[in-house]
């Protein structure tokens, strides 16, 4: 019987808000050893000048971001490190997040995909606004998205802005002008900035996200790092439709609970996603200028 992470008022905050945050999603020594893989990365992308590695889809598995260099690291995406690093596998199969994610989407939960996103001090990654969903159709809603906290997350150095209750709300279009820009409209994004709250907590924390949740985040304008990991978890009869946009050879893992092999399907619309070309989905959102966003 795996703990119960979250309190009746803090599970029905996710349902009415489309997110909730808690303490000590992973224990130090857990947060330890992701930092030390993170950090042999970072000092690998010195000697590199694009994007390189390879992931199962045959893209790069390590994305850098504009003006990186050697004495400058900008290593802002790290595709699928499960992969690649036996320290995110374990912690992917076993933390209080997952515990938690349980308590909502569970008994039965599948792991889904990861990455990292890492924004150092004073690098121009951003993330545009978008909905989780729109990359990744399933036959249920019933997708969490868990944000990992390797370094202190504050409001100075990018935090995820979430946008409460609007995983209630639209599926927002992605695509613009016939491009898949992963992101919504900038009208969209306009009408919901107001609303955005900066997710935030010191390292170790997590934030669990519903997948239509609409969420983006700002530069990194501090001299600190703000690293996540991001691992998502499905429920076990929620099945993808689409090609897994960051896949891996654990992918539909049963992680809690066991597989029934049913299906459960609700009623919604949506385009389409783009399977992804690049290192990840900010070369997507860098579409969305092209495109008049």
């Amino acid at each position: 019987m795996n703990a119960k992470v979250l309190s009746a008022s803090e599970i029905e905050f996710y349902w009415t808000n489309g997110y909730v945050c808690i303490a000590d999603a992973i224990s130090a020594r857990q947060l330890a050893a992701l930092r030390i893989d993170f950090a042999a990365w970072v000092d690998e992308s010195r000697y590199h000048s694009k994007a390189y590695g390879e992931t199962l889809a045959n893209r790069p598995r390590f994305d850098l971001e504009v003006g990186h260099s050697a004495d400058h690291p900008a290593l802002r995406r790290v595709a699928s490190p499960i992969e690649v690093s036996d320290a995110y596998l374990k912690v992917m199969r076993d933390n209080r997040g997952l515990d938690a994610a349980t308590q909502l989407i569970g008994p039965n939960v599948e792991f889904n995909n990861s990455k990292i996103n890492a924004k150092h001090p004073g690098t121009a990654t951003e993330v545009k606004y978008h909905q989780d969903f729109m990359f990744q159709p399933h036959s249920n809603e019933d997708l969490i998205t868990i944000l990992f906290f390797i370094d202190d997350v504050t409001l100075e150095n990018g935090p995820a802005y979430v946008v409460p209750g609007t995983h209630r709300g639209d599926l927002f279009d992605h695509w613009h002008d016939g491009v898949y820009t992963g992101a919504v409209s900038a009208d969209v994004e306009a009408a919901h900035l107001a609303r955005g709250i900066p997710v935030q907590g010191p390292a170790g924390s997590a934030c669990l996200m519903h997948t239509r949740l609409l969420h983006g985040s700002a530069p990194n304008n501090s001299k600190d790092p703000r690293t996540l990991f991001i691992s998502e978890y499905r429920a076990e009869d929620s099945k993808p439709l689409q090609v897994n946009h960051l896949p891996s050879r654990y992918q539909g893992e049963v992680v809690r609970g066991e597989r029934t092999n049913r299906v459960r399907c609700s009623t919604y619309e949506m385009e389409f996603p783009e399977v992804p070309t690049g290192a990840s989905f900010f070369s997507q959102q860098a579409k969305a200028e092209d495109a008049g966003e």
